[in-house]
């Protein structure tokens, strides 16, 4: 697959380009995804402002695409609900989650085993029963300091393409696409928050770190759950 730009050029197409060119370019990359993976592609989404943008642009591309959505027992009721309205919308987005059995308040003694059972597992599983290929993503590289080094097109896994279609927007251009298209949105971030987790990790946060308010107070404070750094097949 074209345009698979390396680090330094993701960190210029960010500056450089325009609203416009960024939608179309981002547009362009699911568009050239499906043609390639038909079926085998699917696109996750978390809930959030940036993959409701991506969902969007996605049924743009194709009302075929489909896609997977992963809960946790500790979601938000918000998010939740949030979550049933999607899915009667749009039903092609199957849910995941993991029930087994966990140590209580794991997510203060453990967050990392905790993400790893409650998100990374059933990540794993929809990938697997869904005979995934390309997996298209949320993720930007304006979030945080944990996804700088990022690319639109990557394969961290053998076999399993992941696809960053918006890793160059920032925030407020997320914000613009969403007011301009009318896409509906977690109300969460109507209270303040700027990115949304499991209620125990999550705080409302200022400053330039959009994910400073995840797992506040641990050594994971501003990271990651997991899906975009462990494997996902094997």
């Amino acid at each position: 697959m074209p345009l698979n730009a390396t680090i330094e050029d993701v960190r210029s197409l960010v500056e450089d380009l325009n609203f416009r060119q960024k939608v179309d370019r981002s547009l362009g990359l699911i568009r050239e995804a499906w043609q390639e993976y038909g079926d085998r592609l699917t696109v996750a989404n978390s809930l959030g402002k940036d993959s409701s943008v991506v969902w969007h642009l996605a049924k743009q591309v194709s009302p075929e695409i489909g896609g997977f959505i992963v809960t946790t027992r500790f979601k938000p009721a918000e998010t939740v609900q949030f979550m049933h309205d999607t899915v009667a919308v749009y039903p092609e987005l199957a849910v995941f989650s993991n029930d087994e059995a966990i140590p209580d308040r794991l997510y203060e003694t453990d967050p990392d085993t905790c993400c790893d059972i409650l998100k990374v597992e059933p990540t794993r599983r929809a990938i697997d029963e869904l005979r995934v290929e390309c997996w298209v993503t949320g993720l930007r590289c304006t979030e945080g300091r944990t996804r700088t080094d990022f690319q639109e097109i990557e394969e961290r896994d053998s076999g399993l393409i992941k696809l960053n279609p918006i890793l160059i927007w920032n925030e407020r251009e997320v914000w613009q696409y969403l007011a301009l298209y009318s896409v509906p949105v977690n109300p969460l971030y109507a209270e303040g928050y700027r990115s949304l987790g499991c209620s125990p990790c999550t705080r409302i946060s200022q400053g330039a770190d959009e994910r400073a308010g995840r797992w506040l107070g641990t050594n994971k404070c501003g990271g990651e759950c997991g899906i975009h750094t462990r494997p996902l097949k094997g």
